[in-house]
């Protein structure tokens, strides 16, 4: 079917460019019609890829089906379809109690299985909620798509509250003629439910505290009190940015969030344009969006100046393609040049497609569990920076610091070491949360059990403890002493102090 059967020459351009029609379009959705064209998805035919089987054991997949069973039963007589998508747009599930409804989406497939992401579909609800990280709405002829104007969609994002990562998105779909005022209500509120039970799932893990949009100068030398990280993998990725930068190429640092990304590039700015201030933005919220682009403007025409975008994968797409457009425009300010521009992500693949054609060179940095010989420089200059004064470590605790995997990297440590410090000017392991001295357990451990090993733990770190001396103050034989730290996977503590 020829698209011009659906659309004006108007509409046909809108959805091709984006611009200039005088169509009364919200701009996200004008931004996802120009990507959704670049993307080469059809005007006018329904023809997502078919992903086959898909991830029925996540904690995002068996938290959402939950709230999305429970949601449908408030929704028993309204035609509405409700999903559950990966963060790539792929549907893993679908509910609805109206018949008519599931046989019009199966003409459609938007059924389990189907990627239908922007790449694949154009602009829909789910998708733009993915690419702009954002709840979304998607009225009627707002698609990109003929093929999807009977139908109104709003999504909701969900993130992993530990991880912040990108979990999927919550997606509702009806008939376009139905009122579509409380869609996306319902679809936000599924989301947060959706999120909540992730984290009451999550072992009691913190959760990750939101970002927040800011642009603020950072020292162009470390404080006093700080100590560069020294290990090999450390120096090494930091020689490959300074290369880079002094060769005038725009830099993107790569891998886990925490392990000290930003810091490297920052150090490595300030090291190779010594003169120059240096800002670090951070992805902003969707209220401070607006903003937060507005600042980028003058900030970037003023002398010396050299910016950092941390956490870039965490920036929408929308906002990603304002960033660089900026960012390309010609400097007007008095130093007559851009500033040295680089990013962090968790991996290359994260970056944003507006801003990869700026990405010259990727340099990765290991996390910190990589990189033991940094650990205790930085616990030392943490430690110091909280008591405001030097502290001592034994070295049991030095032991346990350095052995432990890290997974939440320098952030945890420093929150580790403050904490301790803040108890004692020697900081020994019984000042150290219980799961520093505990290596994997087997299996997972119950409530009692965990509590057990906590009580464990607390018994033999008290200084000179031998093994029979924990065992008696347990109510335990020596024997059981053994097997409960095999199994509770407790390092560090099974020698006997030398009498």
């Amino acid at each position: 079917m020829d698209s011009s059967a659906g659309l004006s020459e108007r509409e046909q351009i809108a959805r091709t460019t984006g611009v200039g029609t005088g169509l009364a379009v919200p701009d996200r959705i004008a931004a996802s019609w120009q990507r959704s064209a670049a993307f080469g998805a059809s005007l006018d035919e329904v023809a997502p890829s078919f992903c086959g089987a898909v991830d029925d054991e996540s904690l995002f997949y068996r938290c959402g089906v939950e709230v999305l069973g429970g949601l449908l039963e408030t929704l028993a007589n309204e035609p509405i379809s409700l999903m559950l998508t990966d963060p790539d747009g792929v549907v893993l599930n679908r509910l609805c109690h109206e018949r008519s409804l599931l046989a019009a989406l199966d003409s459609v497939y938007l059924a389990p299985g189907f990627d239908y992401g922007e790449r694949e579909a154009g602009t829909t609800g789910l998708g733009l909620a993915l690419a702009d990280r954002a709840p979304s709405l998607v009225r009627a002829d707002q698609h990109f798509c003929t093929g999807l104007w009977g139908y109104t969609c709003a999504a909701a994002p969900v993130t992993d509250p530990v991880t912040g990562e990108l979990a999927g998105t919550v997606n509702l779909t009806t008939w376009s003629q139905q009122s579509d005022k409380l869609l996306l209500a319902l679809a936000q509120s599924a989301a947060g439910s959706t999120s909540a039970l992730m984290l009451a799932r999550h072992n009691g893990r913190a959760p990750r505290p939101a970002a927040q949009g800011q642009v603020f100068r950072v020292h162009l030398r470390p404080p006093a009190a700080a100590v560069a990280p020294r290990s090999p993998q450390w120096r090494a990725a930091a020689a490959e940015v300074e290369t880079a930068l002094e060769a005038g190429r725009v830099v993107a640092v790569v891998g886990e969030d925490g392990a000290g990304r930003t810091t490297l590039l920052t150090d490595a700015l300030s090291r190779t344009r010594p003169h120059d201030r240096v800002l670090v933005a951070r992805p902003p919220t969707v209220q401070d969006t607006p903003a937060w682009l507005d600042l980028w403007t003058p900030e970037l025409d003023k002398e010396a100046t050299g910016v950092v975008v941390s956490r870039a994968d965490e920036l929408t797409s929308w906002v990603a393609t304002e960033l660089r457009s900026v960012l390309e425009q010609p400097a007007t300010g008095p130093a007559g040049r851009r500033p040295g521009f680089a990013l962090t992500a968790r991996n290359a693949a994260g970056v944003p497609a507006p801003l990869r054609p700026l990405v010259d060179t990727y340099v990765e940095l290991p996390p910190l569990r990589h990189r033991c010989e940094d650990v205790m420089p930085m616990a030392t200059a943490f430690a110091a920076k909280r008591r405001h004064r030097e502290v001592r470590f034994t070295a049991a605790a030095r032991r346990c610091l350095t052995a432990y995997h890290w997974p939440g990297n320098v952030e945890q440590l420093r929150t580790v070491v403050d904490a301790a410090a803040s108890r004692s000017d020697v900081i020994d392991v019984r000042h150290l949360p219980s799961e520093l001295s505990c290596g994997a357990p087997r299996r997972v451990l119950s409530r009692i059990e965990m509590v057990e090993r906590d009580e464990i733990v607390r018994c033999l770190a008290e200084p000179g403890t031998t093994m029979s001396q924990a065992a008696a103050r347990l109510g335990i034989s020596r024997a059981t002493l053994y097997r409960r730290i095999e199994v509770y996977g407790i390092r560090g503590h099974t020698e006997e102090p030398a009498r």
